[in-house]
């Protein structure tokens, strides 16, 4: 059973790989292949602004509106204007004239011989093309139906047919432009003559060799520029195109700048200050009466009584004329000292005496005041 399912399983995956290349093969058939490396558009230089550019005249019949400038040279022949919208000038053969013949000249032979070159059918209804330069083998292209170019994505695709001889479309044929294709950006190189069916709507510049016809309601977004034949309308609507500018789009290559997400966790710091509730406690201190009896302090101060020797001084007087006998000369002096050496001794313990007296008492009033304070609080 396992095997059985392995075997499904591989057959499945062949059929989808053949599905897939059978894609890829009628896809590349439906485009018709591309025409090469891209193409640049096709300089019209002083045509650009001419709608109609003939070399042998232009016929006009019914209501036709031109959007663009027109003139024919050599042969300035014009027919039918007076049914003619035309919003443009009407340069007929003058100088601006000759000098847009110049400049379609060298614009049809650049672009008849524009390379590489893809050779596709004849019969364009029904293609879808990408830009590029066609041919076909037989020389010519016929429209029968719709022909669609595809742009892919870019306003500034070129596409550009030449047909060695003709171009002639059928009654209500059509081409449609999608994903980026311009009208402008269109070029029809026709060796021969060009004829547009009935209500065609036809887009693209036309450069013909000889001449270009458009039958009745045929329109068509771009020019009719014929060289050396006539240009002949019928109720018939041209407008040049506006080309829009590609659209380049630049797509930056996307910068992914990634910033290295620090994240920084302050750490959240509550600090409870515990709440110190103080309490005074009331304290009603009722002070007791304090009688302070000082003990009446008698100081008694020793009474010292010093007894100085009684000293008798006998003064001998000797008569004048006389000479001093014995020492008693100096015993005189000898006894005041000592009665002086006395009283400052006697001075000095009552001194001391008051001093230690005086400190005994200070130091009995600070111990007092020490314990009053004590007892307050």
């Amino acid at each position: 059973m396992v095997k059985a399912l392995q075997v499904r399983t591989g057959t499945s995956m062949m059929r989808n790989i053949f599905v897939v290349i059978l894609g890829a093969m009628l896809g590349a058939t439906a485009f018709a292949g591309t025409a090469g490396a891209a193409q640049a558009t096709v300089g019209l230089g002083t045509a650009s602004s001419f709608a109609v550019l003939a070399g042998s005249g232009i016929t006009n019949t019914g209501a036709t509106t031109i959007t663009g400038d027109v003139g024919t040279f050599p042969t300035p022949a014009e027919t039918g204007f007076g049914s003619i919208t035309l919003n443009g000038a009407n340069d007929a053969g003058n100088s601006v004239t000759q000098g847009a013949k110049n400049d379609l000249v060298t614009a049809y032979n650049d672009a008849a011989g524009r390379t590489p070159v893809s050779t596709i059918p004849t019969e364009l209804g029904g293609s879808l093309l990408s830009g590029g330069v066609y041919d076909s083998a037989a020389g010519t292209f016929g429209l029968t139906g719709t022909l669609t170019l595809n742009g892919q994505g870019d306003a500034s695709t070129v596409f550009i047919f030449d047909a060695a001889s003709t171009v002639i479309t059928a009654s209500s044929s059509s081409i449609v432009l999608e994903n980026g294709a311009q009208a402008c950006n269109v070029f029809w190189v026709v060796g021969s003559s060009e004829t547009l069916g009935t209500n065609t709507s036809f887009v693209g510049t036309t450069l013909a060799l000889t001449s270009i016809t458009l039958d009745t309601g045929a329109t068509v977004v771009g020019r009719e520029l014929a060289r050396n034949g006539a240009v002949t309308m019928d109720a018939n609507t041209i407008t040049v195109p506006t080309c829009r500018a590609s659209a380049t789009t630049t797509t930056a290559a996307p910068t992914t700048t990634t910033i290295k997400s620090t994240t920084t966790t302050v750490k959240s710091t509550t600090t409870t200050a515990a709440r110190n509730t103080t309490t005074v406690k009331s304290t009603t201190t009722t002070a007791a009466p304090t009688t302070t009896t000082a003990a009446p302090t008698t100081t008694t101060v020793k009474s010292t009584t010093t007894t100085l020797p009684t000293t008798t001084t006998t003064t001998e007087v000797v008569p004048s004329g006389f000479p001093a006998t014995g020492g008693g000369g100096t015993s005189g002096t000898k006894g005041e000292n000592l009665l002086w050496l006395g009283a400052i001794a006697l001075l000095g313990g009552a001194g001391a005496a008051i001093i230690g007296l005086r400190r005994r008492h200070l130091m009995r009033t600070s111990f007092t005041e020490a314990s009053r304070s004590s007892e307050r609080f």
